[in-house]
């Protein structure tokens, strides 16, 4: 049998230094592109990245629940589902705090069964905003560097915490149906501060859609159904 020509294999040597090059090139342009992007583009507004985010839920408990509007609570639970089959199918960490459940009861079963479903991690605490209980520094991985976050009350735990995770440099997105409070005015102040703290007020769609970029997403039919 012959042997390969030394043509043929220089041919091979240059084709595979030409593949090399292209992909180099491509990998600057696109770290250059993302400075671009970084440098011009407000830290919250930036596109988050699956393996660099995280899905808080804050103290969906049963006594809590239970004192909330019906209208603002199936929002609510739209809202997670959603984002928890997002959790489930890119994947994306998930995070959820119970306040005081001695007092407060658990999270919600069907919820807790979902969350419990993905591995999320559980932190128990008595300080209103989650940064402050132990633990809790410990579940937010040192890549981690956007959080999304749910839960109630608006203007009290949710707020506190979303304000300690911007002081911590973490951008955070707040999907305004994911948020709830006894009532209505208490929700739209914590809102507010919640913006005024630095945080993107945003939708559940709106976050499901910037993290799976593109209708070629493996994940796309299945999260694009959950949202009808």
């Amino acid at each position: 049998m012959s042997q390969p020509s030394h043509s043929s294999d220089e041919r091979r040597v240059a084709d595979e230094r030409r593949v090399a090059d292209e992909r180099r090139v491509a990998d600057e342009r696109r770290v250059a592109d993302e400075r671009r992007s970084a440098d011009s583009v407000p830290r919250g507004l930036r596109r988050p990245r699956p393996e660099r985010t995280a899905l808080l839920v804050v103290d969906v408990q049963e006594k809590l629940s239970a004192v909330m509007s019906e209208e603002r609570m199936a929002d609510l639970n739209r809202c997670a589902h959603i984002l928890l089959g997002a959790a489930r199918e890119l994947p994306l960490r998930v995070i959820f705090t119970e306040h005081y459940p001695k007092g407060l009861g658990p999270t919600n079963a069907a919820l807790r069964q979902d969350l419990e479903g993905l591995g999320a991690l559980r932190v128990e605490k008595t300080s209103f905003s989650a940064c402050g209980a132990s633990g809790f520094g410990d579940a937010l991985p040192p890549d981690l560097d956007a959080l999304i976050v749910i839960g109630m009350e608006t203007h009290v735990c949710v707020f506190q915490t979303v304000r300690d995770l911007i002081e911590r440099g973490f951008a955070v997105h707040v999907p305004i149906y994911g948020v709830v409070s006894r009532r209505d005015d208490h929700r739209q102040v914590g809102l507010d501060l919640c913006t005024r703290a630095g945080a993107t007020l945003t939708t559940a769609e709106t976050l499901v859609f910037d993290l799976l970029e593109h209708a070629g997403h493996p994940a796309f039919k299945a999260l694009s159904r959950a949202m009808r």
